[in-house]
């Protein structure tokens, strides 16, 4: 049975939570609104106002909730980490001051889970304790997240002293928060021969390391400067690093990555959820707060279709996000086979921006131009829906996927009509009860 129901004590936290972002987080959103400054570890007056807020949450034991007890985090499970980001979605900072922003909750669980203790103590450490921020660099240019596209190769050299180094060569393409991060996890070529899933090895490459050149830092809708985005474009020349910098095994890297994406894209919907309220609460108080044409906006029919086109579509991907996270959990305790929520994340992933855009789109319209402007976060927010689109793979090729999916449990019909063809149906259920009309 499908049960998302909590303990009161749970609850409690949950209701500490809810006040803690609205007094502190949003407050955080105020003070420094700029574009990945909660990444930005040199803002050195936001860093000092960051680490008591991120005390306060150790203290409730709400730090770095995205891990489980085996990844050395509390473990409080998906559906309760499912409500935990639907109050964390309010707020830009929320993710930093819980130690949950991606990418590095991503790149968090992939070092817990494939990390060797050197690796675990070097990068991971750091990261869980919020002193650093890292990279993700998947995708390229060419081949954007094709990953039988993918040009960028590691291949095994020896250094001056015969020592078995890995030598990366290639570009990348949209690596976010690259100009941050103290380390970027690489996914290259190491063996174009092999099949796509044996091909490509995840690496660990520290920023610092020579050849590293960020060709340019993309900017997207909301960078004020669009010569100095944080999305790099960035050419690896002959960057060398030592063997021991491979995160799991040779030709291992699409699982890793794909560990990855999997928890990505369900805490993205998640946090979409608390995004989509907030944006819907705007949108209520709007209605009973603006008068036009005589009466306030909510007596119009129109507004009143607008809000509950909200309530429904909110519902319903609240409803899919927490049945995802159910899932997952069951698969985590062993009740259903890996792999279990694998279309049911698909289906967050391209249920997510259709829905981000619409009820922001909505409570943008509700506002009229004061929507659009920036003395209100809609403007932003808005644009955030074609972000979600493209993150951790492009909604179409997950619509193919899970279309793909369920083309292979489907049979097709045995004659030459549909199974579900009326008179045929007919003729054998007259063939099964002859008698069944005679008294009509």
């Amino acid at each position: 049975m499908i049960d998302f129901s909590i303990e009161p004590e749970f609850k409690a936290k949950l209701d500490w939570m809810d006040k803690f972002v609205r007094d502190e987080c949003e407050t955080m959103d105020l003070l420094w609104p700029e574009m990945a400054a909660n990444f930005d570890t040199s803002i050195k007056d936001a860093r000092r106002h960051l680490k008591p807020l991120q005390d306060q949450v150790k203290a409730q034991g709400l730090w770095a909730c995205h891990l489980g007890p085996n990844l050395g985090g509390p473990g409080y499970g998906q559906v309760k980490l499912a409500l935990m980001n639907e109050i964390i979605g309010r707020s830009n900072w929320a993710p930093t001051i819980f130690g949950t922003a991606a990418p590095d909750t991503g790149n968090a669980e992939i070092l817990a889970m494939f990390g060797t203790p050197e690796q675990k103590q070097k990068y991971l450490g750091p990261l869980m304790d919020g002193d650093i921020v890292s990279c993700f660099s998947m995708t390229e240019p060419q081949g954007g997240a094709d990953p039988g596209e993918f040009t960028c190769k590691a291949t095994l050299v020896k250094n001056d002293k015969g020592e078995d180094e890995w030598e990366i060569e290639g570009e990348k393409w949209f690596s976010s928060n690259a100009k941050l991060a103290a380390f970027l996890l690489v996914l290259a070529v190491t063996d174009p021969e092999a099949k796509l899933t044996e091909r490509m090895s995840m690496f660990i490459v520290p920023t610092e390391t020579p050849g590293i050149n960020i060709l340019r830092n993309v900017a997207i809708i909301g960078d004020l400067d669009p010569e100095n985005g944080h999305h790099a474009h960035i050419h690896y020349d002959k960057v060398r690093v030592p063997y021991d910098h491979l995160l799991g095994e040779i030709g291992g890297g699409f699982k890793v990555a794909q560990a990855r994406l999997g928890g990505g894209r369900i805490h993205h919907a998640m946090r979409t959820v608390g995004r989509c309220q907030r944006a819907f609460d705007m949108m209520l108080e709007r209605a009973v707060s603006r008068r036009t044409r005589g009466r306030m906006l909510g007596d119009h029919q129109m507004v009143q279709s607008k809000l509950a086109d909200s309530i429904i579509q909110l519902e319903q991907f609240r409803l899919l996000t927490l049945k995802t996270a159910w899932i997952i959990d069951e698969v985590e305790a062993g009740r259903m086979p890996h792999g279990a929520a694998r279309n049911h994340i698909g289906m967050c992933k391209i249920a997510m921006p259709q829905l981000y855009k619409d009820v922001v789109g909505r409570a943008l319209e509700i506002h009229g131009s004061l929507g659009i402007s920036l003395d209100m976060p809609l403007a932003n927010s808005y644009a955030g829906h074609w972000s979600l689109a493209f993150a951790d793979g492009p909604t179409d090729a997950h619509k193919s996927q899970l279309a793909r999916a369920y083309l292979k449990k489907a049979k097709p019909a045995e004659g030459m009509f549909p199974s579900e063809h009326i008179p045929t149906r007919y003729a054998a259920a007259r063939a099964r009860y002859p008698n069944a009309r005679d008294d009509w």
